[in-house]
């Protein structure tokens, strides 16, 4: 059973940088495919970026294209996220997301991720 837990989340003003990061224990963590995903109020969860286990292949959501940056490292069992010129409507709750996966093709469909983070909250004020 692979836990996952996020830190980093805090309060920001718009245009400014966060860096979220999320480390797994309890699997082989090259062996999951990663993902980060955000939940905004009244809205459904959406995900934000994925990278497959070699980090090698990534997903960004169009809205975050650009200024988010995902990646991972397998020596540390660690997968960030850097968002830089945050936006007001980045602020959600944002969760770490974990799926065995050797696909070059990463998914960005949270119901193919078994294994999730409590979530850190980001808020963003205009």
């Amino acid at each position: 059973q692979v836990q996952l837990v996020e830190s980093g989340g805090g309060l920001v003003q718009a245009g400014d940088s966060l860096r979220l990061s999320c480390i797994a224990s309890g699997g082989i963590f090259r062996n999951y495919a990663m993902g980060w995903f955000r939940q905004a109020p009244g809205k459904e969860r959406e995900a934000v970026a994925a990278i497959s286990w070699s980090g090698a292949s990534t997903y960004y959501a169009h809205s975050v294209k650009g200024r988010f940056t995902i990646s991972r490292d397998n020596a540390k069992n660690t997968v960030y996220l850097r968002m830089n010129g945050l936006k007001a409507e980045d602020t959600a709750v944002y969760y770490c997301a974990g799926r065995r996966s050797f696909a070059s093709v990463v998914s960005s469909t949270a119901l193919e991720y078994p294994y999730w983070g409590q979530g850190t909250q980001v808020t963003v004020s205009s």
